[in-house]
Order: C-alpha cells, then structure tokens, then sequence
C-alpha cells in the first residue's frame, strides 16, 4: 500500500509541475523567422507611399506587415522576395485581407512613385512601395540596421545598390517580433505569419 501511495503522490507531483509550467507560459510559440520581440531598432517610420499619403505603422494596426527594403531596378533578390510576398498572401486565404507588404526603396534617385507604383502592382496592387527624402533615408537605414552601398556601373545611370535582403516582421498590434532571411521561402513566412494572426 505504501508503494502505491508513493506512485501515485509522485503522478500527482508530476502532473501538477505540468500544469504549473503550462499555466506559467512557458510553452512558447516556435518560428521559423529570427525571434526578435522586443528588438529596440525596426520598432517603426514616418515614411510616404507611392500615392503621395504620409503612412506609419499605426496605419496598419490589425494586419500583420512584412517590411523589405530593396530598388526596383534590383535583377533578383528584390523581385524574388516581393514575389514571395505575393505568394504568402495567397497562402494566407481569407486571411490575407490581414497581411500587408511593405517594400521601401533605397534608391530615390531612380524610384519615383509613379515607377514604385507600377512596381508593387507586378507583385500585389495592395502592396505599398514607401520612400524617404534622399538626405533622411540613411537615418531610417540606420534605425532598422538596414546596409546599402550605390555600386557605381559602366555609366552614371547603370549603378546598382548592394544592401541588406531579409524582412521584418510585424504582429496585429504593430510590434516588431521576427527577421526572415532572405531564402527562407514563402511557405515558412506564411506559417510565422498564420501563427502571429492567431495571436501567437
């Protein structure tokens, strides 16, 4: 009697330090992006669309954003990701009336709205290309640890931009919470992005 008095008290132990952790919050919601709640940098911009409006985060609250900053003139990595970006809302299905892609440009020389426009209408029309003044962009580089370098090309107008190629991602409530690499894939950032709608 004793031996299963002891069995059962150790059960009890055990399923209550369950409960105890569960109820703790441990269990966290695993990503596949980079983990970055509570990241002091990318934490927002006062920037103006390609329609000429004045957007912050705050005007996406509700939705989940990916931000990826690139030029439109960009032969791969640029048109890859916001590719993948419009993939992602496919993937998201009703939900993707909550996701919004974001792409804001490092080259203001060449990116004028009216090229931005028809840029982001390539991948999504609901898409929004957002740009600084020239002399402000690398302050907002700065502020979301963002690298770009004009690479100077065979004439003054065939430079390139080498620069950073991940993308940030925001939750409903505008808060930063993962950095997904460039090459991670639609399917990955559309279940991060499922997970951060559900309310993880």
């Amino acid at each position: 009697m004793k031996l299963l008095s002891v069995s059962r008290r150790r059960c009890l132990l055990a399923g209550a330090a369950a409960l105890a952790l569960s109820a703790c919050g441990e269990t966290k919601v695993p990503f596949t992006g980079i983990d970055i709640t509570g990241a002091d940098y990318a934490t927002g911009f006062s920037l103006t669309d390609h329609n000429g409006q004045p957007r912050t985060l705050a005007d996406f609250k509700g939705k989940a954003v990916v931000i990826f900053f690139g030029f439109t003139q960009c032969p791969d990595v640029c048109p890859t990701s916001m590719t993948e970006m419009a993939q992602v809302k496919q993937m998201l299905g009703a939900d993707g009336e909550r996701f919004q892609g974001l792409f804001v440009s490092i080259d203001p020389e060449r990116d004028t709205p009216e090229i931005m426009k028809a840029y982001m209408a390539a991948f999504d029309p609901t898409f929004l290309a957002l740009y600084a003044k020239p002399e402000e962009l690398p302050e907002v580089a700065k502020s979301f640890k963002i690298y770009y370098k004009k690479v100077v090309g065979s004439s003054p107008e065939t430079y390139t931009m080498d620069h950073s190629a991940g993308s940030y991602v925001y939750d409903p409530q505008g808060r930063v919470r993962l950095y997904h690499r460039y090459g991670t894939g639609a399917q990955a950032l559309a279940d991060d992005l499922k997970k951060l709608l559900a309310g993880g």
